[in-house]
């Protein structure tokens, strides 16, 4: 396999040197440049897999050459330490991630290793990327009941201004539902205003969200407006709101119940009627009743709940999916899908859910090569042992009952709830399984 090749753009030619050095021990490639001017013609010269960029150059900064290189190709960039309101705007322009000088090398190497596996599978060759650079959440896509339900909820609450909390596992498809929220909303001519609270440090997510004032905190050498600010009039999408530290929970709680707020080291208080729509795939219920997560925001929060299943809970969904997908992501007629091929997808319990079954779609087609149907040797990659699979978790030693009904569950959840198939399973008659939906409530 071709090592990687990472760019090292930084002016001073000692730390140039050793940030290479170390980068090259880690098993990768470097080229070096110590201007903007200088990187271009590296970049005219070579393909890097990502980009090392200090963020004040002799001829640039970080903030303007963002904008022209963050679609093509995942930036961290290198800042002074302390320096959050640097690293605010990178990632706001578009950084991958960001470092802080002097760089601790156990945090280098996990930080280039991470952009880099996310990079991997999110860009698997330059038209995929550039694609999906693009790509903006179409429409929803289902044959289940459960998301025909889900579908209802948001035309209900989408006109409205309240506050939706949305759950479900990673990959469900929460901020497809979020941007469907928002399209029938009021507000939907404005721009949906986003953020990950598990995508930042706690002290750059709390900068991010509520802004700061000069001299906040070391390195604040300027104003900043926060994302709650800038979505006056704009719905707020907080994504991973189960991750947000307690300090930001009574932060945001206080903006929930008097839409007033304060940027860091101000003393101004300030408005919002920005309308709040927040996700999570944790349990929050579960963890304000144990103290880890605030009750009174929880409430606050869940006004109107929309959970979305996991996707081996509706497994009627898979070939829609798997369909648009195809269609989606071939560049020119959509790419055909093989009966073997179906099974095994049907098969396969999607962990990851929707978004690794796109995932997997996109690798097909490339392994497929155009023009060609997708087939199960395609789908190698899928785990066979798991294909089909019913694992019985349980705290204890469970009885015969507790047994008999996990399992009658899973199996109707693999068969989309067809009391049919899963009788034919079983071994049983479909009046049987009647009988023991009726004595176990399903």
């Amino acid at each position: 396999m071709r090592k990687k090749t990472l760019l090292v753009v930084d002016d001073d030619a000692v730390f140039n040197g050793l940030l290479r050095r170390q980068i090259e021990s880690m098993g990768f490639n470097t080229v070096g440049a110590a201007s903007w001017v200088e990187a271009q013609q590296r970049l005219s010269e070579i393909e890097p897999s990502a980009i090392i960029l200090d963020f004040k150059l002799p001829d640039s900064d970080a903030s303007h050459i963002l904008g022209e290189i963050r679609n093509q190709y995942p930036v961290i960039v290198l800042t002074g330490y302390g320096s959050i309101p640097n690293a605010v705007s990178a990632i706001r322009e578009g950084a991958a991630d960001f470092l802080t000088k002097p760089v601790n090398l156990d945090e280098l190497e996990l930080t280039v290793r991470r952009v880099l596996e996310t990079a991997e599978l999110r860009d698997s060759n330059r038209f995929y990327r550039t694609q999906l650079a693009s790509y903006r959440p179409g429409p929803m896509v289902f044959a289940s009941q459960a998301m025909s339900d889900v579908q209802t909820m948001i035309e209900a609450v989408g006109p409205t201004d309240t506050t939706v909390l949305i759950l479900g596992e990673s990959g469900t498809g929460k901020e497809l539902v979020a941007q469907a929220i928002h399209d029938r909303s009021p507000r939907a001519h404005r721009e949906l205003v986003a953020i990950d609270g598990s995508g930042l440090q706690e002290s750059l997510f709390e900068s991010e969200l509520f802004g700061h004032e000069r001299g906040a905190f070391t390195g604040a050498d300027r104003q900043q407006k926060g994302l709650i600010e800038e979505a006056t009039g704009s719905p707020l999408f907080l994504d991973e709101i189960g991750d947000i530290g307690s300090a930001i929970q009574a932060k945001l709680l206080r903006v929930l119940e008097t839409s007033s707020f304060r940027r860091l080291g101000g003393n101004k208080t300030l408005t919002s009627d920005a309308r709040f729509v927040t996700a999570t795939n944790r349990d929050i219920e579960a963890m304000s009743k144990a103290g880890t997560f605030r009750s009174d925001l929880y409430f606050r929060l869940s006004r109107f709940v929309i959970t979305i299943p996991p996707l081996r809970e509706r497994r009627e969904d898979i070939e829609p999916l798997a369909r648009h997908f195809l269609s989606l992501l071939t560049r020119t007629a959509p790419a055909s899908l093989s009966a073997d091929a179906l099974k095994l997808l049907l098969a396969y319990d999607w962990p990851g859910n929707v978004r690794e079954l796109r995932n997997a779609i996109e690798r097909a087609i490339i392994l497929a090569r155009p023009g060609n149907p997708v087939r199960a040797e395609h789908l190698s990659f899928i785990p066979r042992n798991q294909a089909g699979e019913v694992v019985l978790r349980f705290g204890q030693d469970p009885s015969l009952e507790q047994i008999e009904r996990e399992y009658l569950r899973q199996v109707m959840a693999k068969h989309g709830g067809n009391r049919q198939k899963t009788a034919a399973v079983l071994g049983v008659s479909e009046r049987h399984i009647y009988r023991l939906i009726e004595k176990y409530g399903f």
